[in-house]
């Protein structure tokens, strides 16, 4: 079997033309009835990367990958077909940025819709060259230690276990990671503004599921144990809705620090951070990186909190 066939069947994009795609979102990385914000980024990523291959195949002498993502989810996607745009913004030497939609038929007139819009830059390896120095920048508090052959084997190391998450049938897009949490993390100072996890990816339940770049970008908005303290946060200001809210992102941005092998890796550590929820809205801030500790993303969300009755029920504007 192909490495990560669920994942890549799922953000498999079809040619129609220079500028047009189609794609076919998926039940299976879904909450509720939405496709997840990470599975559609993903998704978006490789658009960038096959709209390269496909029209612009001779612009750069390597292959272009996505260093930037910046995206509006105006409004709900839907599982079935997804057409799919891009206006060249602008053909680089060294950076290209496009500008891409998603469109789906409008639930109210039937007519295509955009539903997901935003730029993304793109930038080959080769041409990537200049300055680098250290900026002696660290997670603080240090992340646990752990040792991950142990984890991996046993589901625990440390203070680190497995977790399984929770709401696995309304959060159907959680169920492609094995993701592990401290028991008694030292970062979070008993406030649940600040979630460490470690995470191996198993699309499809494929145990040897690896992390690539497209992978990476589903990771970063992929936080079962931070939605369920978001959950705690949301019922201690509206008593009896614990369990039951969604998290429709509206913004999300990424930046792209370190390309994965292409073989892709196996673990990945994630560092999930929110400032502030207020009035149904919420910032989240994830710092990916590998295990040998070097930074692979940066994301950056605006988010809202609502009733799962918003996901499941007829769609009204958000």
């Amino acid at each position: 079997m192909p490495q990560n066939a669920a994942f890549e069947q799922a953000i498999k994009i079809t040619p129609l033309g220079s500028h047009r795609y189609s794609a076919v979102l998926q039940d299976d990385w879904c909450i509720g009835t939405v496709p997840h914000g990470g599975y559609t980024t993903a998704l978006l990523y490789r658009l960038a990367t096959t709209h390269f291959a496909h029209t612009h195949p001779t612009h750069y002498k390597d292959t272009a990958t996505p260093i930037s993502i910046q995206l509006a989810f105006l409004r709900r996607t839907s599982v079935g077909p997804a057409t799919l745009t891009v206006e060249d913004s602008k053909l680089g030497a060294r950076t290209s940025t496009i500008h891409i939609t998603l469109q789906q038929p409008s639930e109210k007139t039937g007519k295509d819709e955009v539903k997901v819009t935003g730029y993304i830059t793109v930038s080959p390896a080769s041409v990537e060259v200049g300055i680098s120095a250290r900026t002696n920048w660290e997670l603080y508090p240090p992340a646990p230690g752990v040792d991950l052959l142990v984890l991996g084997k046993t589901g625990e190391s440390g203070i680190w276990k497995r977790f399984r998450p929770p709401f696995t049938e309304f959060r159907k897009a959680s169920r492609h990671l094995e993701l592990h949490y401290p028991k008694e993390s030292k970062t979070e100072g008993g406030k649940p503004g600040v979630v460490d996890q470690l995470a191996r990816f198993c699309p499809g339940g494929d145990s040897q599921g690896r992390w690539t770049n497209e992978a990476l970008v589903y990771l970063v908005d992929m936080f079962p144990k931070a939605l369920e303290r978001f959950d705690q946060m949301a019922s201690s200001g509206t008593p009896g809705i614990a369990g039951k809210s969604w998290y429709p992102t509206v913004t999300l941005n990424v930046d792209l620090k370190k390309r994965l092998p292409a073989e892709g890796v196996e673990w990945l550590y994630s560092r999930v951070t929110n400032k502030v929820m207020r009035d149904g809205r919420m910032d989240i801030e994830v710092v990916a990186m590998d295990a040998s500790g070097e930074v692979v993303a940066v994301a950056t969300q605006v988010g809202l909190v609502m009733s799962a009755s918003r996901n499941i029920g007829r769609r009204q504007k958000l």
